[in-house]
């Protein structure tokens, strides 16, 4: 009975201090977000404008790996037996696209706009059964541009 006890509140540990980081990175991105509005990031493969323009660019890369709390693995576990949305593989997968993105801005200080942005994931770590998500990487990349102002 002891060892479910402690099992039990290792679970609720595990829920609570998981949606609080959760909830703290989430609050960073938005804060982040706000701040690096000025850098358009599109997927555009050309400039929507002359390409005379064009003061300066250079290929700027944005790579984060974000990790799933093992009561997530568990909820989401239980869910693929019954089929469904698996919401905590969602907000993993979006933390982690738009933390590349951001970091992909924040290598673009100075210029306009990204084009040709493109973002790739990948699983970096399997679980003990080889066939669940441990960590998740991923990646935005794209062609910075510095627009003279004519």
């Amino acid at each position: 009975m002891e060892q479910l006890v402690i099992f039990g509140v290792l679970i609720v540990l595990g829920f609570t201090f998981g949606k609080a980081n959760e909830k703290k990175h989430y609050k960073s991105i938005r804060e982040r977000e706000k701040s690096s509005r000025s850098i358009a990031v599109v997927n555009f493969k050309k400039p929507p404008f002359d390409d005379s323009k064009i003061e300066d660019q250079k290929l700027v890369i944005g790579a984060t790996v974000i990790s799933i709390d093992y009561f997530k693995l568990i909820s989401a576990g239980l869910k693929s037996l019954f089929g469904g949305r698996l919401r905590s593989y969602e907000s993993l997968v979006d933390r982690g696209r738009r933390e590349a993105i951001l970091r992909m801005k924040e290598e673009a200080k100075g210029f306009n706009m990204i084009l040709n942005v493109r973002i790739e994931t990948s699983s970096i770590s399997k679980g003990p059964k080889n066939n669940s998500v441990g960590s998740l990487e991923v990646l935005a990349y794209g062609t910075a541009i510095k627009v003279n102002e004519v």
